[in-house]
């Protein structure tokens, strides 16, 4: 069974639905960093000597949007967003 098919699979379960849609925020975010990042020509080195850390910090904070394990400070995120030459724009958006 390949990646795909296994989260079709998952994605079937209610509840695995339900907790997967509530990371789409985060989904979205992490992919419109690591664009950022790649269209900046950066490594995750690169933006952490940017951001004044290690890399092994950018690493944790990139991986923290998909494990929910950690939730980077508006701050840290004004950082990345500094260091791959964004802005970092957060809005409240009504509910659907």
């Amino acid at each position: 069974m390949n990646h795909e098919m296994l989260r079709k699979k998952a994605l079937n379960r209610p509840s695995v639905k339900k907790e997967y849609d509530e990371l789409a925020p985060e989904f979205s975010l992490l992919r419109r960093m690591l664009k950022a990042r790649e269209k900046a020509g950066l490594s995750q080195a690169d933006v952490a000597e940017k951001m004044g850390t290690k890399a092994p910090a950018v690493a944790r904070l990139e991986r923290s949007l998909t494990t929910g394990m950690h939730s980077p400070s508006i701050q840290t995120l004004r950082k990345y967003a500094k260091a791959v030459k964004c802005r970092l724009d957060i809005r409240l958006v009504a509910s659907k």
